[in-house]
């Protein structure tokens, strides 16, 4: 099962220990659930780890970042439309997204999409609203950690 994580997620997971992502995390660990990501997803990510109101010193931010990397893939090269769930490439997405009112959360978006994720875990409000959507859509399911049953 593919999986994207948005960067608030990966806060609770990563940084927080956040027992509401609890079980997201033992899957990533036993790599029962395969997340993945791409450059401007990860960028975001460490900038936000970064950021002062989260009051993280360097060895917090690298231990962060080292266990994001550790159950996290990098794609290369994926950008909205490029990858399909087959790998292959693919330049007219078949089902159009929706879009989200935060353009920094639609890369989130495009990065389920292009990969042929199952899941997009996020806890914004904007990205939940579209859930029903992209399920109607075929695309793939919008839940926060705690909601996901775990079975893969």
């Amino acid at each position: 099962m593919r999986v994207v994580l948005d960067t608030n997620v990966c806060l609770d997971a990563f940084v927080f220990d956040d027992p509401r992502a609890a079980t997201l995390v033992a899957a990533l660990v036993a790599g029962d659930v395969e997340a993945v990501t791409r450059a401007d997803c990860r960028d975001e990510w460490l900038g936000v780890l970064a950021y002062p109101a989260l009051k993280l010193d360097e060895a917090r931010r690298a231990e962060a970042a080292t266990r994001f990397d550790g159950v996290v893939t990098l794609l290369d090269g994926v950008a909205a439309g490029e990858v399909t769930a087959d790998g292959g490439r693919d330049a007219v997405p078949r089902v159009p997204l929706p879009r989200c009112r935060d353009p920094d959360d639609q890369k989130f978006l495009e990065l389920a999409q292009a990969s042929g994720a199952s899941v997009l875990f996020s806890r914004d409000a904007e990205v939940l609203r579209l859930a029903r959507r992209t399920v109607r859509d075929g695309l793939f399911g919008i839940l926060k950690p705690e909601d996901w049953a775990g079975s893969v």
